[in-house]
């Protein structure tokens, strides 16, 4: 587990998934995620046999969010050149916690 940061304050607890096959499972299999999953590196995801929707933040090296996807199940997501890692996350849980394109996150 890892600590998520924005602004100096921890907004969730979040697995990380280092290992090409940690990042190609994902959340698959899963009915809910309660922090999220962190796939280190990372520049495109799928929801292909997935049970529920998810948010996708896609984020620079430097930390800063490229974008923030909501993503129904089985679709293909956009790949993001720029992105240096992916946080999935319930859908709905990132406005929660207030990510937005911008923000800058840090993992510890």
């Amino acid at each position: 587990m890892a600590r998520l940061i924005m602004d100096d304050v921890e907004v969730a607890s979040v697995e990380v998934a280092h290992r090409y096959a940690e990042r190609a499972r994902g959340l698959l299999g899963r009915d809910g995620i309660e922090s999220g999953l962190v796939l280190r590196p990372g520049s495109s995801v799928h929801t292909l046999g997935m049970r529920f929707a998810i948010d996708v933040v896609f984020v620079r090296r430097d930390g800063r969010v490229l974008a923030v996807v909501t993503m129904v199940p089985n679709r293909f997501g956009r790949p993001r050149p720029r992105s240096a890692w992916i946080l999935e996350t319930e859908a709905g849980r990132a406005r929660e916690w207030g990510i937005s394109p911008g923000k800058v996150l840090e993992l510890s």
